[in-house]
């Protein structure tokens, strides 16, 4: 005869049920958890409206990448939403600036309450199609040279077109003030760079500081450049024909400085440079070092603060404010990345407040 165990089971069964409940109770918590994050802030949700945003990248990968989703979390945060109250249309044009005419020509007739555009190029591209057409305002960020462009006169000035945004580079003196005080013996700078727009003008920046800021008087850079390559594989062509001038450039240099262009942002001439030289190099990007591409050090704009700059932004001008009151910006945010093991085979005596302020950004 099969004897069962009423007392046993039936706590078995309780025990079940609360699992069960229990379960059912921890998943709703999440769930309103959820609904609750991404619910509309009250005053986008009461508005009804459905806000048109259009982004455009100069390139696939970094720093876009990370200014743009920072973009996106930051106007997430305030309740605007993709499929709900936010209609998104994303395109990136590979460094090409007539892909860039061409897509903005087709994409102008519908009426986006804001076009974000990412990098230099892409604003290049931009300012040929969009540029004193009141109606449609731009929000750029990335950009390395807005006033030599001509979409801003200047960062102390109100916007004096459908134009702003947020400058991509750290001012020139900020980077060699940090190689100074890295690597005080330094004397002789390598600077080999695309033939970019924004190249050019980080070329002139460097000559002008050199020529009027007595601090810098006992630097000098050499530069070279390499013809500009467009597409996917643009950034890897350009590395290997930089190739030869980091071979003839490492006998009569201190350090190498990567360029603040598409090139300087990529990892394929990091490694070039790592495999080639004998000399450090100061990156561009936070990855140049964290991701083991070559450099030694790097200080580098944030891409979260632009990203976060440039939401503050579409947030303003989706709430009515006229873009000539919304004065374009620098990065508010400078990182620091270091790998130990390098700056010590080069003899680089890191300063422990710098340290500090790498954090996390530290290999050894």
């Amino acid at each position: 005869m099969l004897r069962v165990d009423f007392y046993n089971l039936t706590g078995k069964i309780y025990f079940f049920i609360f699992l069960v409940l229990f379960a059912a109770c921890s998943n709703n918590d999440l769930s309103l958890k959820a609904k609750k994050e991404s619910k509309p802030a009250p005053e986008v949700k009461a508005s009804g409206r459905v806000f048109k945003l259009l982004i455009m990248d100069s390139q696939s990968g970094e720093p876009y990448r990370q200014v743009r989703e920072a973009m996106l979390e930051s106007l997430n945060s305030w309740g605007y939403l993709q499929g709900e109250n936010l209609n998104l249309t994303y395109f990136t044009i590979e460094n090409d600036v007539e892909k860039g005419e061409e897509i903005l020509k087709q994409q102008i007739a519908n009426n986006y309450d804001i076009i974000f555009i990412n990098g230099t190029v892409m604003t290049v591209a931009a300012s040929r199609v969009l540029l004193d057409k009141p109606q449609q305002p731009v929000v750029f960020a990335a950009n390395t040279d807005p006033v030599g462009i001509g979409v801003i006169e200047g960062f102390d000035l109100p916007p004096n077109h459908n134009f702003t945004g947020v400058h991509y580079p750290l001012r020139v003196n900020t980077r060699f003030k940090f190689i100074k005080e890295l690597m005080p013996q330094a004397r002789t700078i390598g600077l080999i760079y695309a033939d970019m727009p924004q190249s050019r003008s980080y070329r002139r920046w460097v000559e002008e500081l050199f020529e009027t800021d007595p601090d810098f008087k006992d630097l000098r850079v050499i530069f070279r450049s390499v013809p500009l390559v467009t597409g996917k594989e643009g950034t890897k062509f350009m590395a290997q024909a930089a190739k030869e001038f980091v071979l003839e450039l490492d006998p009569l240099v201190d350090v190498f400085l990567a360029p603040n262009d598409q090139m300087g942002v990529q990892e394929y001439f990091s490694r070039m440079v790592y495999a080639n030289s004998t000399k450090p190099l100061v990156g561009l990007g936070k990855e140049s070092v964290m991701d083991g591409w070559g450099a030694t050090m790097v200080i580098y704009p944030s891409s979260q603060s632009m990203g976060r700059q440039a939401a503050r932004m579409v947030k303003q001008l989706f709430e009515g404010r006229p873009i000539k009151d919304i004065y374009p910006e620098w990065p508010k945010e400078n990182g620091f990345a270091f790998d130990l093991n390098k700056t010590a085979g080069f003899g680089i005596k890191v300063p422990v407040e710098y340290i500090e302020l790498a954090g996390e950004n530290i290999v050894q």
